[in-house]
């Protein structure tokens, strides 16, 4: 997650229950004063059930982190998908990104229209921190099965906290489709045009849709916090005018996630 950001749903299901498993074991294999701190963020959040989908699906909203005792978390936005840093040279750093997109049938979407299998998106991000406050960063992915196609993001978010008691950030996003990725959820061809009733359509590729994220991170103890987040995207171009998206889906795609987070670790 909408796109990856919003359909990491079978990776993410098993996730948060391997890391409350594991991880308290790791802290204390390492002694009682471990060298790092560990925060699990783990919600409910809703979001499209595929691109340009009017309907919202239910799904977890996970953030995992680990920062050395004495540093701050490092900011890690709500929506961007899943992925660590590799490698890191100052304010740059370079990573795998991983995505996914629930299937999409002739009956979720309410026409004979092909089906989009379940999508599987690997890829890579690079970000940069342009100001402590500025983070720009870009993504690249691949379908590896569903729609096949390449999908990519540019993003920016504005960062205001002090430490690791509150942030708050805000910023704008823009997603970007190849033809392939166009037609598997926009395009409607001469065949289905015939079995769903709509009229033929072959959109290109480019961009998508623009939006804005807004998040919230507070901690209410030592322990205990909670985080919020909020993005709404608006379908553009091609995409906003296919007769799929204006006669069985929506050009708004709003996502809202809400979950508690939990740090342990570090010096008592």
């Amino acid at each position: 997650m909408p796109n990856r950001r919003l359909s990491r749903h079978l990776l993410l299901a098993a996730s948060p229950i391997v890391a409350l498993a594991a991880l308290p074991v790791h802290a204390q294999e390492t002694g009682d004063k471990p060298e790092k701190r560990t925060r699990i963020i783990i919600g409910p959040q809703l979001s499209p059930s595929w691109p340009g989908s009017k309907d919202l699906s239910v799904g977890p909203y996970f953030d995992l982190s680990r920062e050395r005792e004495g540093t701050e978390f490092t900011f890690e936005a709500a929506d961007e998908s899943f992925g660590a840093p590799l490698i890191q040279s100052g304010n740059l750093a370079f990573g795998p990104a991983l995505g996914f997109i629930g299937k999409r049938t002739a009956a979720d979407i309410g026409a004979d229209l092909p089906k989009v299998g379940f999508t599987i998106e690997a890829g890579g991000f690079a970000q940069v921190s342009l100001t402590p406050a500025i983070r720009v960063r870009v993504e690249g992915r691949k379908g590896l099965s569903g729609h096949k196609g390449w999908v990519g993001e540019v993003s920016a978010d504005y960062v205001a906290r002090d430490g690791d008691d509150w942030l708050f950030s805000v910023g704008p996003r823009v997603t970007l489709g190849d033809a392939k990725y166009s037609n598997a959820y926009f395009g409607v061809t001469p065949a289905a045009a015939l079995t769903s009733g709509l009229p033929a359509y072959d959109p290109g590729g480019g961009i998508q849709s623009v939006g804005l994220t807004a998040g919230y991170h507070r901690m209410l103890g030592r322990n205990w916090g909670f985080a919020v987040y909020g993005r709404y995207d608006r379908l553009i171009g091609d995409a906003a005018d296919s007769p799929v998206t204006r006669n069985l889906g929506s050009r708004s795609q709003p996502s809202v996630g809400l979950a508690l987070s939990y740090t342990f670790g570090g010096k008592r």
